[in-house]
């Protein structure tokens, strides 16, 4: 019997947690219908939600809302996985290396300072208005948290663990992998879960750039031509995706705690 309990004690504790995690946004809903029905919001400003309902239901039909819905989280996806993966390189250089640091840091502190929409202009300029042009953006956007974090987090990992991986012959890259980013783990998935919340938001000013896809597109565009209750869509969806993302990072960082616990 004992047993029993210890293996549904998990799943009980997690059911708690996903059903107090979707209280707030019920009763956002309720009250959000609840403010259309009485009227006390008018319809231009705050469509009801069978409205966003509806015009979800007529982008479906005509094929529109699973092509946005694609088109932005691929660009999304690859964006964040060239700047996570450029800012877990360079985080480790700096992090580990004083030379790395003194060269390094004065610039990309430098940089990380200059608003997003501020590139788009020099990006159009360098590699016109394809793909190429709005991936970057996104990794712009992802690698400036992972680099920041990695940094950090290098720099606070326990010199006694170390010099006990020295001690067992592990030097450079081996002692990196092996040692240093595992103790850095919390720290890197921190990194991680903000360059992908920072993700989602370039995506917007990515989309700005000439797009005639996605969800940004769709969002900029309905708003453009007054359609709130695309907008609302649009904003809903991007919440959805970022929260499905960074459930994926989380289910990620507890794969890495049993590979390394």
């Amino acid at each position: 019997m004992l047993p029993t309990r210890l293996r549904r004690g998990p799943l009980t504790r997690r059911g708690v947690r996903i059903g107090l995690g979707a209280v707030i946004p019920v009763l956002l809903l309720v009250a959000w219908q609840v403010a259309t029905s009485a009227g006390w919001v008018r319809p231009y400003q705050l469509p009801a939600p069978s409205s966003v309902w509806t015009a979800a239901a007529d982008l479906a039909e005509r094929g529109l809302l699973a092509q946005y819905v694609a088109i932005s989280t691929q660009r999304v996806l690859v964006g964040f996985a060239v700047g996570a993966a450029l800012g877990l390189i360079l985080g480790s250089l700096v992090g580990l290396s004083r030379v790395a640091a003194a060269l390094l840091e004065p610039v990309l502190g430098a940089v990380r300072a200059v608003p997003s929409l501020a590139w788009v202009p020099l990006l159009v300029l360098w590699m016109k208005i394809g793909e190429e042009s709005k991936i970057t953006l996104i990794a712009i956007g992802a690698f400036f948290p992972v680099y920041t974090t990695v940094v950090a987090a290098l720099r606070h990992v326990d010199p006694l663990l170390v010099e006990a991986g020295r001690a067992y012959g592990l030097r450079g890259t081996r002692l990196l992998t092996a040692v240093q980013l595992p103790a850095a783990v919390p720290g890197v998935v921190a990194g991680l879960r903000l360059a992908m919340a920072q993700s989602w938001l370039f995506l917007v000013a990515a989309e700005l750039i000439a797009s005639s896809m996605g969800l940004g597109f769709l969002l900029i565009d309905s708003g453009n031509n007054g359609r709130v209750d695309r907008m609302l869509l649009a904003i809903v969806l991007l919440a959805v995706l970022g929260k499905i993302t960074d459930g994926l990072i989380g289910l990620g960082e507890r794969l890495l705690g049993r590979r390394w616990g």
